[in-house]
């Protein structure tokens, strides 16, 4: 049987897939990332059929007729809308694995760390109905650890924190195994959805989620900057419900996102103050690595350092950074362990 499968993956196309909440990335082996695409699906409501799926889907969102819907099928990380899924993992399989294989590939599919059995088999059981042979599972936060270059496999501990569009992932690592790790699920969406709140009650003006994402990437940040950016927010008035631009600045967008950072800082929190004196000495030398897209906002590593070092280490700073790849860690960390198959074997889940 062990040989027939080698055989099987001599022939086939091995891939490595971070199915996340807004983006899904696609690692092919000996090749790279083949595929990054936004996990947004337009669905024919006669027909039940994708008529467009990433980013022609994602163009369509809020926009379409009675008779399509674009759908976003994951949620927090995970499955929420089984068929859809389906739907765009074979989309996305098909696109990257055409003339390429004469068998279906084998797939090491990322997950959060926090996910329930059901959601694990939900993965499983649509990456198989989408044309996968093989279904191997990884976490994201020891995926994104080993892409971002973390010495996993080592002894002394090391601390990841990725931040998504879902979930965010805090876990402590030593000797290839997670020792601690919390999957909250606040992240890049609630961020999202601050913004949202935070303009519909300020300026009585109502915008979509992909407006709110560009009003975060655009201006937004986790400290005041010195110059205080300005972005022109288009929506429709709450009370008159015609189109309308409002001016908002960087100092406004900063406060409306206070709450979901300070989630995220407390999630840290917790992690260090509950593992071993001598993890914590290992992560207080090394600092903590921020990965994903939400690590991207601008002053997020300064403002965990200095809400850390308030907190937990009484004046003295702790070190926080980037990853020099944060929106592609998860994926290329996934990759790696494809082509390391004792490192597969150690830290795949069951």
């Amino acid at each position: 049987m062990l040989f027939f499968d080698k055989l099987l993956g001599f022939f086939s196309h091995d891939l490595a897939m971070d199915l996340g909440t807004a983006n899904t990335l696609i690692y092919a082996k000996k090749q790279g990332i083949v595929l990054d695409e936004p996990s947004v699906v337009a669905i024919d409501v006669r027909t039940d059929q994708p008529i467009a799926v990433g980013h022609k889907a994602k163009q369509m969102y809020g926009r379409t007729p009675e008779s399509i819907r674009a759908i976003r099928p994951m949620k927090d990380g995970v499955i929420a809308d089984f068929d859809v899924t389906k739907k765009m993992i074979t989309y996305f399989l098909d696109t990257v694995n055409k003339h390429r294989s004469l068998l279906h590939p084998r797939l090491l599919v990322c997950i959060p760390s926090g996910i329930t059995q059901v959601e694990k088999r939900a993965v499983i059981d649509s990456a198989k109905q989408a044309g996968a042979r093989k279904v191997l599972l990884i976490e994201e936060p020891m995926a994104a650890a080993v892409g971002a270059g973390l010495p996993v496999e080592e002894e002394s501990g090391c601390m990841v924190v990725d931040i998504g569009g879902g979930t965010t992932e805090a876990a402590i690592i030593s000797l290839s195994s997670t020792t601690y790790q919390e999957s909250l699920r606040i992240a890049g969406d609630e961020m999202d959805e601050a913004i949202m709140k935070f303009i519909r009650y300020e300026h009585q003006l109502i915008i979509g989620p992909y407006e709110a994402e560009n009003i975060k990437i655009k201006i937004g940040s986790a400290i005041p900057l010195k110059e205080d950016l300005v972005y022109p927010a288009r929506g429709k008035d709450l009370v008159s419900g015609i189109p309308k631009a409002v001016n908002v600045t960087n100092s406004e967008i900063c406060s409306a996102l206070q709450e979901p950072i300070k989630a995220i800082v407390d999630a840290i929190e917790r992690a260090l103050n509950k593992v071993s004196a001598e993890l914590a000495a290992d992560i207080f030398s090394k600092g903590v690595m921020l990965t994903g897209g939400g690590a991207l906002l601008r002053g997020l590593d300064a403002y965990i350092s200095y809400e850390l070092s308030k907190r937990i280490t009484h004046g003295t700073k702790l070190k926080v950074y980037v990853a020099d790849n944060p929106l592609q860690s998860v994926v290329l960390g996934s990759g790696k362990v494809l082509d390391n198959y004792k490192l597969l074997k150690k830290i795949c889940v069951s």
